[in-house]
């Protein structure tokens, strides 16, 4: 596996982790639909939340969340519809992303809740 999408599945696992610490119950990790994927799918507190998780072992290329951009978050909202349909889920959703930062042996984990909201083009 390419050193990048080992780093992606390492930086997912944390971020599973960390939110299952914070009392979080993952409902399912690499969701698909079409050509889209959620990285994770949680819940707590009755919110349904979809997860966007990156990773990066350095930040010459800016902040692991600014990866997140317009068209990516689209993809996203598709693919939560999907699964929401899917499931016949009824309950409040939201978005949120977890940025990891892996630097030698030391790891950052922000974690960016209602980080953006599926609004219409």
């Amino acid at each position: 596996m390419a050193t990048h999408l080992n780093t992606g599945k390492h930086g997912e696992r944390i971020a599973a982790n960390f939110l299952v610490q914070k009392g979080y119950e993952i409902k399912a990790t690499n969701y698909r639909f079409g050509k889209a994927e959620i990285d994770l799918i949680a819940q707590k507190d009755g919110v349904l939340v979809f997860v966007e998780v990156k990773t990066r072992r350095s930040s010459k290329f800016g902040l692991p969340e600014e990866a997140v951009h317009h068209r990516k978050q689209r993809a996203l909202v598709k693919a939560a519809n999907a699964f929401v349909y899917e499931h016949e889920i009824h309950s409040e959703i939201r978005f949120d992303i977890i940025s990891v930062s892996i630097n030698n042996h030391n790891i950052s984990i922000h974690h960016i809740e209602d980080a953006f909201f599926p609004l219409c083009d």
